[in-house]
């Protein structure tokens, strides 16, 4: 969670009794993601009456995906669910979700906006044209608008910990797994409170990442504006010399100045969609922690992860900013019964993650939490 000050007393009013109904352990892991404001302060008060409450807190703020990795690194729960922490994802989903993975045995539960009267005419469109292109570009498997409202389950959880990719895209990676999944819908609620921490930059910068770590296609399409340049320059080649041939040469800056400006807009398209790869590539031979823990208040009891992030190339390494203990739930996520130890899920904006435990021979559930809406 980020700043999210003001969304935390309803979060921990709806997500603690949904957790408690579940009737077994469970760990809620709270990923403050660098917040500036006050979250820091209520997350050490509401833990003082929430033993099942665990905080970590992040040296600065990663970013929304890091969040999510520091938690899944770190989470050792049955199952995993991810949560926004602006409760536009309703928390109360989160017993339907698990009881459709036990039912059907699934390793993934995604948390689909059924409606999203909420969200305004813009975003909407937006939302819609980035599943389309995500899955046309990912396959059909890349569920429409699913967000990162979803359950895992520990095999889920411990494919996505080793694999290499840095800068992560969870609603992508996940799908990409090929695990049996299930949905369950729910209607979209406006942010409880606060503001959103994902503005139109930042969704762009969803959009690019999601594109250039799934797909070679905009380099394709730099071949392909390069050909259809090559073609108009052939159709300009033969206008000129059929114009000499019939002596209509005229001095002129025209057809000049027009050639001249497309071929240097294709040049700058073909350098840019270049320019996104290879600052992929500088990224990942940087190999630099996403994030860093700066406090986690399992270390008490010996329960904490390293706190050193995921760098590229590390496989099931322990990521930067996130940790897990078992038998507990997240902020902003529910328990999941049936789990011996929980772990958490840190979330863009604010977000929770919630561990349940059950009897003896199973593990817990982790619930991580995302940050804040979409």
């Amino acid at each position: 969670m980020y700043n999210e000050e003001e969304a935390l007393p309803a979060l921990v009013t709806r997500v603690r009794p949904v957790l408690a109904g579940l009737g077994v352990p469970y760990e809620v892991v709270a990923v403050d993601d660098g917040s500036s404001d006050r979250t820091a302060e209520l997350l050490a008060a509401f833990r003082l009456g929430w033993p099942e409450l665990r905080v970590i807190g992040l040296r600065r703020n990663s970013g929304h995906q890091a969040a999510l990795t520091a938690g899944l690194d770190r989470a050792t729960g049955a199952y995993v669910v991810s949560l926004d922490a602006d409760l536009q994802d309703p928390p109360e989903k989160i017993p339907d979700m698990l009881a459709l993975a036990r039912g059907e045995n699934l390793d993934i539960v995604y948390g689909v906006r059924a409606d999203r009267s909420s969200d305004s005419g813009f975003k909407r469109w937006t939302a819609g044209f980035y599943y389309r292109l995500m899955r046309r570009l990912a396959g059909p498997s890349v569920p429409a608008q699913a967000g990162d409202f979803r359950l895992l389950s520990r095999a889920a959880v411990d494919a996505l910990k080793e694999l290499p990719d840095q800068q992560r895209v969870y609603r992508l990676l996940v799908p990409w797994l090929g695990f049996p999944s299930g949905q369950v819908g729910y209607e979209r609620a406006p942010r409880t409170a606060g503001r959103t921490k994902y503005p139109l930059h930042r969704m762009v910068r969803l959009a690019v990442d999601s594109i250039t770590g799934f797909s070679a296609a905009p380099l394709r399409l730099a071949t392909w504006l390069g050909a259809g340049a090559f073609l108009v320059c052939l159709a300009l080649l033969v206008y000129t010399l059929t114009a000499y041939a019939l002596g209509r040469t005229v001095p002129g800056w025209t057809s000049l100045f027009t050639g001249v400006v497309f071929i240097g807009a294709v040049q700058l398209i073909c350098v840019g969609l270049l320019g996104e790869y290879v600052g992929r590539i500088y990224t990942a031979v940087q190999n630099r922690p996403t994030y860093f823990v700066g406090h986690d208040t399992a270390e008490g009891d010996g329960r904490a992860a390293p706190a050193c992030g995921r760098a590229p190339g590390t496989g099931g390494a322990p990521a930067t900013g996130a940790a897990t203990a078992p038998g507990a739930p997240a902020a902003g996520a529910a328990p999941v019964p049936g789990a011996a130890d929980p772990g958490e899920a840190p979330v863009a904006d604010a977000a929770a993650q919630t561990q349940t435990q059950t009897p003896p021979p199973s593990p817990s559930p982790q619930v991580p939490r995302s940050r804040a809406g979409r």
